[in-house]
């Protein structure tokens, strides 16, 4: 079947792959967070938004890697972006890991539509044997046919290399039964990371910075001493400071102060 039948890209935002079915499930009301919620990663905001405006205008630009600490705003971002940008062409299609084999045959079908399209991984990562990201390298840096110039790749991580990565990866000498060409395996495993031209880094936040996420989704709250003496507990209970952990915090307790 094919992958856009049932969508009309001129006004439909965002649609997700199901690879049971081989369709596009269409989103009509994407997450509505906007840039402006996301507090704490302004240097990650301005970079990816002057690439997307770039991709946007059709200049030069990259595929996008955000990986680091869970909870920081990584998804979240490729979700604003969209409301952003979505009057201006921009369009997402999310693509879970395990049916990334299905990724030519979507690109395939969107590759000369006018909108430009963003193919979104969340949570991307692979385990040793895991092969799917193979399919990944014909769309970021094309094989035979250039890769298409309307279609991106914004993916998330908790890993900077998507790969797992183990001491004996830095061993100087091989045991006997080890990889014959040492050097080629690791390689194999950091070049995928490196097909996507813009990594941008995300940390666990301060607890300054976790109080300005918690005051911002509070609003008008006055007793901002109490308040973030329950957003501290509940931090500490969780185990994180993070945005994710704020919205937890403001969902759990909103209208108590």
């Amino acid at each position: 079947m094919s992958a856009t039948q049932p969508i009309d890209w001129r006004t439909l935002p965002a649609a997700i792959w199901r690879g049971r079915t081989g369709t596009l499930r269409p989103v009509p009301h994407p997450d509505p967070v906007r840039l402006e919620d996301l507090l704490g990663i302004d240097t990650q905001k301005q970079k990816i938004i002057q690439n997307t405006e770039r991709f946007l205008s059709g200049q030069p630009c990259n595929h996008v890697l955000l990986w680091g600490s869970r909870g920081t705003g990584k998804s979240s971002i490729v979700k604003a972006l969209l409301n952003r940008y979505a009057s201006k062409g921009l369009r997402v299609i999310e693509v879970d890991k395990d049916d990334l084999h299905d990724l030519p045959e979507i690109v395939d079908d969107i590759r000369d539509r006018a909108q430009r399209f963003i193919i979104y991984c969340d949570d991307l990562s692979f385990e040793d044997g895991e092969n799917q990201y193979k399919h990944l390298k014909s769309v970021l840096e094309g094989s035979l046919e250039l890769p298409p110039e309307n279609v991106r790749i914004y993916a998330t991580s908790n890993r900077r290399h998507l790969l797992p990565e183990y001491m004996k990866d830095n061993a100087q000498s091989q045991v006997v039964d080890g990889e014959l060409h040492h050097g080629d395996a690791v390689e194999e495993k950091i070049s995928l990371a490196d097909r996507f031209g813009l990594g941008l880094s995300f940390y666990p936040i301060s607890e300054p910075q976790y109080f300005d996420i918690v005051d911002h989704l509070f609003g008008e709250v006055k007793d901002r001493e109490h308040l973030h003496i329950r957003a501290r507990r509940f931090s500490i209970e969780k185990g994180v400071r993070s945005g994710r952990t704020a919205r937890q915090f403001y969902n759990q307790f909103v209208g108590e102060f």
